[in-house]
């Protein structure tokens, strides 16, 4: 299969993350994933794509510890240039995050600060740090989440956190389309995965509340973001800008 681009996906190993990865390798976009711990996953996911003809390489990264980001992004270049002969990728993808389910007067300021540092820090000043390997023209994809929308309780923090991630993603937009960057948002209703527990996936009664709430009849299943998210890092949404995805089936409408 002949390479089309390269994308970067935080949080490839497993998840979501893994079907963007996935999805993006199965149109020709190699693959740059990262994952913190499961090395031999990651390893997994790289043999997957590397089957389907493109290339594909795993690196380490803790998204919550913004120290590393100088070391990461040069290990990216490094990747770059022995991997795929070249010097610049085009698609960011900031995948990585984890699930804290707390009530609001509940959570904690270690569990906030962690969220910050995960899903509101990280995507900034990563990607900041990343563009001067960002070719021109390409894009970024931020994740967000149903419950910036509609409220379950249980979820104020990480949803607060998701809100900032939608407003600086029209930010990215605005500054960075003189370079022909989009940014654009996808935010995922309930899907079944491991996150948070995997409580949608293993939780029955839960997993047929949602089902009955949501127009299509059913909870999501991880492919069915992945292959929105190929969407948006390809030329068929060289037009889609600054723009709020919601991949949820149709909950609460």
């Amino acid at each position: 299969m002949a390479q089309t681009a390269i994308a970067l996906v935080t949080g490839g190993s497993r998840g979501l993350g893994r079907e963007m990865a996935l999805s993006l390798a199965k149109k020709g976009v190699g693959i740059i994933l990262t994952y913190l711990s499961k090395k031999e996953e990651a390893e997994t996911v790289v043999k997957e794509i590397t089957q389907l003809g493109v290339s594909a390489a795993a690196l380490q990264l803790n998204v919550a510890e913004s120290k590393t980001f100088d070391a990461f992004v040069a290990a990216v270049g490094n990747t770059l240039k022995q991997t795929f002969n070249t010097e610049r990728f085009n698609y960011l993808v900031n995948n990585a995050g984890i699930g804290i389910h707390a009530s609001f007067t509940e959570t904690t300021e270690e569990q906030f600060d962690t969220l910050v540092n995960i899903h509101l820090k990280a995507p900034f000043f990563l990607t900041q740090k990343l563009l001067p390997l960002m070719q021109d023209g390409g894009g970024i994809v931020n994740v967000s989440t149903g419950l910036a929308r509609f409220s379950l309780p249980g979820y104020a923090a990480y949803a607060a956190m998701k809100g900032g991630i939608e407003t600086l993603t029209r930010y990215q937009a605005k500054e960075l389309g003189a370079r022909g960057i989009r940014s654009n948002v996808i935010a995922p209703g309930a899907i079944e995965t491991d996150f948070g527990g995997g409580v949608v996936r293993d939780n029955a009664q839960l997993n047929q509340v949602i089902a009955g709430q949501t127009a299509l009849g059913r909870v999501g299943k991880p492919d069915d973001i992945g292959t929105v998210v190929a969407f948006l890092c390809s030329e068929d949404a060289k037009w889609v800008n600054a723009q709020r995805l919601e991949a949820s089936g149709g909950m609460f409408l």
